[in-house]
């Protein structure tokens, strides 16, 4: 259904670029069907807007917060006291399971740049703890608010399970102000240049590319170098009823920041499956515009 239609359904919408009808109707389809949907694209150069759909919501991101805890740490990578080689051990508070590998080593021990290579491309959550608990929280919400970012926030360290006095989410954030994050750091523009590159050097380790990213057609273990043309960086996250990607993709003809999420009662693997189909449709869409 167009978003101009009087007879919309509940969620707004600005009318999609002609190149994401199809993103725009696969989204309509899940919205239609119960799922909470938000996403935004933008073009890289220009900062047109290509598709908007209920971008300014805040949704639950699941680990996409993380992103802001790289970018604290690499723009104190610049402090003597906080250097890229600084060793940090893990301690037993920090233990936590699900993604990531460290918890399957026996190195107690990693260099600060090490780790954030293992949030970003595995989500590491044993790593993002160590992190989050050098620089506190208050420090990553200090240098998101200075970005000048409002809708998007990391509120908690990585638990196995929350309680009452625990945030309910890891992370939340607008697809609004994701999509203009990763615009920024594709441009050099988060900080400074030394720290937007640091940051997307990293999470152009991800392995994930299960979700808009598998349309690429990339090795999801050997990507940083492009194929057939195509580069991206991209944090995905997940969690019970969540599943966001947001990244940044170049390609021979054009450049495009996108942020996608979707919200759903995870009862069934039908709705997953519609999820990341959905999210597919969005990610041919991109490389038909990008390329």
């Amino acid at each position: 259904m167009r978003a101009r239609d009087r007879r919309r359904a509940k969620h707004r919408s600005t009318e999609p670029s002609e190149s994401f009808t199809r993103s725009f109707k696969a989204l309509g389809y899940l919205a239609r069907n119960g799922v909470q949907v938000s996403a935004r694209v933008t073009d890289l150069s220009s900062g047109a807007e290509l598709l908007s759909v209920d971008d300014y919501v805040v949704m639950p991101t699941a680990s996409i917060g993380k992103v802001l805890l790289l970018i604290d740490v690499a723009a104190k990578l610049s402090d003597p006291d906080f250097a890229a080689l600084t060793i940090l051990d893990r301690e037993s508070d920090d233990s936590v399971g699900n993604s990531g590998i460290w918890q399957h080593l026996q190195v107690p021990s990693f260099p600060v740049a090490d780790l954030a290579a293992l949030v970003a491309a595995t989500s590491d959550n044993l790593a993002t703890n160590v992190l989050l608990r050098r620089v506190g929280l208050d420090s990553v919400r200090e240098r998101a608010e200075s970005i000048g970012l409002k809708r998007l926030a990391l509120l908690d360290k990585v638990r196995d399970s929350r309680g009452p006095d625990d945030a309910p989410q890891l992370s939340v954030g607008s697809m609004k102000e994701l999509a203009w994050l990763f615009s920024a750091l594709a441009r050099g523009e988060v900080v400074n240049q030394e720290t937007s590159q640091r940051v997307t050097s990293w999470l152009s380790l991800n392995n994930d590319l299960s979700m808009v990213a598998s349309a690429f057609g990339l090795d999801p273990l050997a990507h940083r170098s492009g194929d057939h043309g195509i580069q991206i960086f991209n944090k995905t996250g997940t969690d019970v009823g969540v599943r966001t990607d947001v990244g940044a993709v170049r390609g021979p003809r054009a450049g495009v920041a996108y942020a996608v999420s979707a919200s759903f009662t995870d009862s069934g693997l039908t709705t997953r499956l519609a999820v990341l189909d959905a999210m597919h449709t969005i990610g041919l869409d991109l490389v038909e515009y990008v390329h």
